[in-house]
Formats: C-alpha cells, structure tokens, sequence
C-alpha cells in the first residue's frame, strides 16, 4: 500500500459518521444502510485499497457467488416479526409464579423491611414503578439479584 493511501486511510479513522456516509455513497454510488462509524470505516479503507491495487480475481468472484447462491440469505427480518412487535396484545403472558395485581409482597432484609406492591404491569417500591422484581432487588442489595428469589417465589404454583 503506498503512502498516500495510507494517509488517506489513516485520515478517515477522525472523520464523523455522517462525513464517512457520504465518501461511502461517493465510493459505492449507494447510500449506506449503517451509521455504525466503524463499519463505514472498514469498508471504506477496502474500497479505497481496492480502487488503488485491484479488486478481486474473476475466479474469486465466481467462487463468491458459488457460495451465495448455495444460502438463503436475509437482509432483513420478515414483516410477521415487526407486526407482533407492534401488536400489544401478544405480549408474553404473565409470569404463573407472580400474585394476583394488587398483592403485597413483604421481605426482611438487613433490619429493614421491603414492601413491593404487585401492579398490572410492573411493580411500585417505594412510590417508583419498576418493571422487574429483579431491579428492585438489585436497588436494595446493591447486588445483582433474582426477584423472584429474593421474594421468595420460585417456589412452583399450581394454579387451578
């Protein structure tokens, strides 16, 4: 590689996200469909080695296109998976070892007692809503803790 290149090379790893997206669209005549800063920069410095020493072989492109028509390949996720995303009322459904809303859950811990109100959708300590028993657990330890082991209710439930 020579030297210019080089410090071509060199010059891009303080360009900005948005400077690299467009040498990427001026290299690639696309735009690009990243703002990941170091992926731009990778596939901008081999276009530009490309360009400068030659690209690939024909026999190393066949042997590509060999290899990708043999894999199905996805470039993005089905439209199903966005819908379920967007659709509120598939959420998962409610975890069999939580209380009924509205329940009261009571714990000892280090000469204090911890009350946790079980609400529709999350949890309320200390008048803050929480969406996990295991972040209100690691809140009072200051550890990192299972919530339902810390409130006791691993403990299976057979629900009729």
């Amino acid at each position: 590689m020579n030297d210019q290149l080089r410090r071509e090379i060199e010059q891009l790893r303080s360009e900005k996200t948005k400077a690299l997206q467009m040498r990427y669209r001026e290299l690639f005549g696309e735009q690009s469909h990243s703002s990941n800063h170091a992926h731009l920069f990778r596939r901008i410095a081999w276009r530009l080695q490309a360009l400068s020493e030659g690209d690939l072989t024909q026999r190393a492109r066949d042997r590509a296109m060999q290899l990708a028509s043999d894999t199905e390949l996805r470039l993005r996720a089905p439209r199903q998976f966005w819908r379920e995303l967007d659709n509120p009322s598939k959420q998962a459904a409610r975890d069999p070892r939580l209380p009924v809303a509205g329940t009261l859950l009571e714990r000892r811990y280090q000469d204090r007692t911890i009350n946790v109100r079980i609400l529709s959708e999350g949890f309320e300590y200390e008048g803050k809503i929480y969406d996990s028993l295991s972040s209100i657990a690691s809140s009072v330890t200051g550890t990192r803790w299972n919530g339902f082991a810390f409130f006791g209710l691993n403990k299976k439930v057979r629900r009729v």
